[in-house]
């Protein structure tokens, strides 16, 4: 599972077993980055749930998921459903919230959160310890009580706001083609792990995930220096416009399958790249 941002740079990935759901690593990733502060995070279905929510409301991030079958998700309020009807309101909340269960759960909510915010464990091994009692823990309730909130007024603004729907969707566009990037990069052993060890796999991961980031960096680098070069003021708007409206995760100009020599005698870009001197 990688995480990207909005500049198309792969920050993090986590090595996960195909039995684990995606949605306990999302505060993983998150919690890693301490560079940027990530003021929105998207998913698909798969990495969303209503503990996410109430998480990643408390830890301060904005969780926008694309959720599957939208106009099934129930709605929660703290007033009877009766006193929204009578202010005319287009949808209806379908339940309440339980808030005597917040109310008992409250300082273990708050704990569960600092230890996640001490970076004491990870909150993937929280949620794991939680759902490893035979029933249902009443931590794990309370926090997926509270996210209902959070996640009703995700839905309302889903709704009521289009570029923000739009805006969703770009990030997860990002996601699909940072998918198609990592195969194209493992093109062999049909994209699968031969490592056995979860040690050795993260290395493995940690690898193709250099690839990939030396990869849109060239990109990065390429298209600044173009820019830089074009004195056609004309020209230089559609270059913007073009980049502005592409991506920098492309690789077919790379030839993947070729043979790489780093040896100083062939360290030499053959369009002429220079990264950028250190300032002494």
């Amino acid at each position: 599972m990688t995480f990207i941002d909005s500049r198309d740079l792969m920050w993090y990935s986590i090595v996960i077993s195909s039995a684990e759901r995606e949605a306990m690593t999302v505060i993983d990733g998150l919690m890693h980055n301490d560079v940027v502060k990530s003021d929105i995070h998207s998913t698909d279905t798969h990495g969303y749930s209503e503990v996410i929510f109430g998480t990643t409301y408390f830890l301060r991030f904005e969780f926008a998921p694309r959720i599957k079958g939208l106009s099934k998700q129930r709605l929660v309020a703290f007033k009877p459903r009766s006193d929204y009807e009578k202010l005319g309101y287009v949808l209806l909340p379908n339940t309440r919230v339980k808030e005597a269960m917040l109310e008992k759960q409250w300082d273990e909510i708050l704990r569960f959160i600092a230890t996640i915010q001490l970076k004491i464990t990870t909150a993937s091994q929280l949620f794991k310890r939680l759902n490893a009692y035979s029933h249902q823990h009443s931590l794990y309730k309370a926090l997926k009580e509270f996210g209902k909130i959070p996640k009703s007024l995700f839905i309302l603004k889903y709704r009521d706001d289009c570029l923000f729907r739009q805006s969703i969707e770009a990030q997860l566009n990002k996601v699909e083609s940072s998918n198609k990037f990592s195969k194209a990069i493992s093109f062999g052993h049909n994209q699968e792990f031969v490592q056995s060890e979860k040690e050795e796999q993260e290395i493995a991961e940690s690898c193709r995930r250099l690839i990939k980031n030396a990869i849109v960096c060239w990109n990065y680098l390429y298209l600044s220096r173009e820019l830089a070069n074009e004195k056609n003021e004309g020209r230089k708007a559609e270059l913007l416009e073009a980049i502005r409206n592409g991506s920098v995760v492309t690789w077919a100009h790379f030839n993947l399958h070729g043979e790489f020599d780093f040896s100083d005698e062939k360290m030499v870009d053959s369009v002429g790249l220079v990264s950028p001197k250190k300032k002494g």
